[in-house]
Parts: structure tokens; sequence; C-alpha cells
């Protein structure tokens, strides 16, 4: 009965702007729909290789495509596309990437260019560090170089910080955020300032994790969402009752245990990070807010 229920759900929500949809109308045109997904994004999204990639939020877009292809009443192909920091908002944009699934930090500048389904993920912005660096907080960067990955906002981020205020470091570059972390891993970077959960993930399957530590006061915290068009509302509406009926029936819980409380693939690296409390507060209480909301809770 839930089931159903679910199901009618479903299709009366889609039902009501499905005329709005041109990502619907496409698939159910083409028979296919295209997740943008990420090389090394922590256990958000990443690759197994070849053409296999996993992840949280590429569990949670699949179960979003299982949802659409009931609204249609059509099986669809899910073609994988991978994109990077820097080209993800153009791909979705042009068309090429009907749902990014990756790890995208909603907020008031990018809501101008693309739409965001509700938080399905609540990000800390600290550093990654050698464990033996004596690199212990943002005040000890002064002179050291800090890497970060080209097309994100942390090192921006990390410059607006407080306790940066008026301090010297350089900055490289990273080409995606294995890269990053590669900098910090060869000793061309003393720090990688990015998102606690992909630092995390990182870390779990270098070689020697031991070898790292995530150190610093939080410098940011954001709402991490499912990016897609603008104006696809259709679109949206399912994607983020998906989202509610996952959250309800608690199979979000068990997706989040699935990939950061237990082994996860290729290695069977654990990357040790619980939910957090502000996670569940926008689980059960469904929101789209931007990061400049959530900086007000800092």
């Amino acid at each position: 009965m839930k089931k159903i229920l679910l199901v009618a759900t479903i299709l009366a929500a889609a039902g009501a702007a499905q005329a709005q949809s041109d990502t619907l109308k496409k698939a159910k045109d083409t028979g296919t729909i295209t997740l943008g997904v990420r090389e090394s994004s922590g256990v958000l999204s990443y690759t197994l290789g070849g053409s296999k990639y996993v992840g949280y939020h590429v569990a949670i877009c699949e179960k979003a495509v299982e949802s659409v292809e009931k609204a249609i009443g059509k099986r669809l192909e899910i073609k994988y596309q991978p994109v990077t920091s820097q080209n993800r908002i153009p791909l979705v944009q042009n068309g090429t990437v009907d749902l990014e699934c990756g790890s995208t930090t909603n907020n008031l500048a990018r809501q101008k260019d693309v739409a965001f389904a509700n938080t399905t993920f609540v990000e800390t912005v600290r550093l990654a560090v050698k464990a033996n660096s004596g690199i212990n907080s943002v005040a000890d960067l002064k002179g050291k170089t800090v890497a970060t990955t080209t097309g994100t906002t942390s090192v921006q981020t990390l410059r607006r910080h407080k306790r940066a205020e008026g301090m010297e470091f350089k900055e490289v570059f990273g080409k995606d955020h294995a890269d990053s972390f590669l900098l910090v891993d060869t000793g061309r970077a003393d720090a990688f300032v990015m998102d606690s959960s992909l630092l995390a993930g990182l870390i779990a399957r270098s070689k020697n994790p031991a070898d790292f530590k995530i150190v610093g006061e939080p410098l940011s915290v954001e709402p991490i969402a499912i990016m897609m068009r603008k104006d696809d509302e259709g679109l949206r509406k399912i994607v983020n009752q998906t989202i509610a009926d996952m959250a309800k029936s608690g199979e979000i819980n068990k997706l989040y245990d699935k990939w950061f409380m237990q082994p996860t693939p290729p290695t069977g690296a654990v990357v040790k990070l619980p939910m957090s409390d502000l996670l569940k507060e926008a689980l059960k209480k469904p929101n789209d807010q931007p990061a400049e909301e959530y900086a007000k809770k800092l």
C-alpha cells in the first residue's frame, strides 16, 4: 500500500508540472537522462573506473530517475557525464547534464544561473594537512602554500575568514580534488582547503591515511544539493518529492550510513563521518536555503 501511495504522490506532483519541464519532455522523447558525476568528490560522487560512478549523491540521483520514469511512464537509460568544478554549471545550463550529482554548494550567486533541489548534505570547509606538518589552525597558514581545486570557492572562503585577515599565503590549484590532495601528499602544498567530507574521503582512500589529518576551525557551513536547469519546476518537484519520501521512510539515513560509516568500494575505506545535526534538521524540514543563510548559523 505504501508503494502504491508513493507512486501516486510522484505521479500527481509530476502531472501538474510536467508540461513546464523541458527535461521530462526530452527524457520521454529520447529515452535517456544524463547525470553529471564527479571523478573524486569524496563519497558523494566518485569513479570506480571506466563508466562506473557511485556515491551518496549518485544514489539519490538514481532514485530520482526512478521517480522520473514513473512520471513519464517510460524506462530510461542513464548516461553518466563526468563534470568538473569549472564546467558543471555550463553543462547544466546548456542541457548536456540533466541532474548534477556531485558536491555543489547552493548559494545565491549560483541560483542566478541554475536551480537546486532541497539540501541533501551539509558541509563544513576545513583543512587537510600532513599529520606532522605542525598546522592545526588557520593561523598556522601564514607563509604556507595552500591548495584548492580550480572552479571552487574554498580559498575565497578562507580569505574572508576573520582569522586569515591580512595573512599572506601562496595559492596553488589542482584540476580536480584528487589532484589538489596530491599536491599536499607530494609536498607541493602545505594544506588543502575543501569540504570536510571530501577531505575525509580522500584521506580514507589514500595509501597511508594516518599520514594526514583534518584541522582548523570550520571556515563555512554550506548546503550541498543536486543541481539542475533553472525554471524546470517539473523536474525539481519530482526530485524534491523523492528526497522527502526517502527521508520519511528512513532510506536516506541508511544511504548515508552506507557511504559515510561503512566500508566503501573499491578498497573498503571507511570515511567515519556521522550525520551532522544540521543535516538531520534539513532532512526533517526540507528546504533549499542557500549558503548565505547557513552562514548565520556559524
